[in-house]
């Protein structure tokens, strides 16, 4: 299978940071999201962002700027649709995403999620760590998607659904478990960025 695609997902609304980019904020030296595209680039073939709005505040970034093509902030899977559609267009087979307000993510993120992937006709994975209460939690921003499934993933959301799970679990989609139940961590409010600042 060719190296996925990395879309990073910026299309979030960022209320409990008062609104704004929360991938724009400086984290340490640089912005989260530069962080974030350090840590992608060198795991995947390519890389675009997903973001709603003006295009021109990434330009510093040197990335395609890919919006939502659902209306109405649809989600996170509505950024795995732009993402999976722009692939297509490079000729891809699968794309990546992270979330743009994640910058401690796993260096090894695409080769797990790969690994979980192999055997299946469309590779469908999210990254899972443990978790005390629930056993495991799932994060439904970073995962590996086929562009096969993009007409599917259309439908299902022209049809209303916005739940990540509902529509992975209707194609028998895996998880790859990463051992740290922090190597998630995302940056919500004010007190996440402190906290980020002091793992830096």
């Amino acid at each position: 299978m060719k190296q996925p695609f990395g879309v990073i997902l910026a299309g979030g609304q960022a209320t409990r940071m008062g609104g704004g980019d929360k991938g724009l904020l400086k984290l340490g030296e640089q912005s989260i999201l530069t962080h974030v595209i350090e840590r992608l680039s060198p795991q995947v073939a390519g890389m675009a962002l997903n973001a709603n709005g003006d295009a021109d505040r990434f330009a510093g970034l040197g990335l395609p700027v890919l919006p939502d093509s659902i209306e109405g902030f649809a989600g996170p899977l509505a950024g795995v649709l732009a993402g999976l559609d722009w692939a297509a267009a490079q000729g891809g087979q699968t794309i990546v995403t992270a979330a743009a307000d994640t910058p401690f993510f796993p260096g090894d993120l695409v080769p797990r999620l790969l690994l979980a992937g192999e055997g299946m006709k469309n590779p469908l994975v999210l990254a899972a760590t443990p978790d005390a209460a629930r056993g495991r939690a799932r994060h439904p921003t970073f995962g590996l998607w086929p562009v096969a499934l993009r007409d599917d993933l259309r439908s299902a959301l022209e049809g209303g659904l916005r739940k990540v799970v509902m529509w992975t679990e209707q194609h028998a989609g895996r998880e790859a478990l990463f051992p740290h139940a922090d190597a998630f961590f995302n940056i919500n409010t004010p007190d996440d960025l402190t906290r980020a600042e002091d793992m830096l």
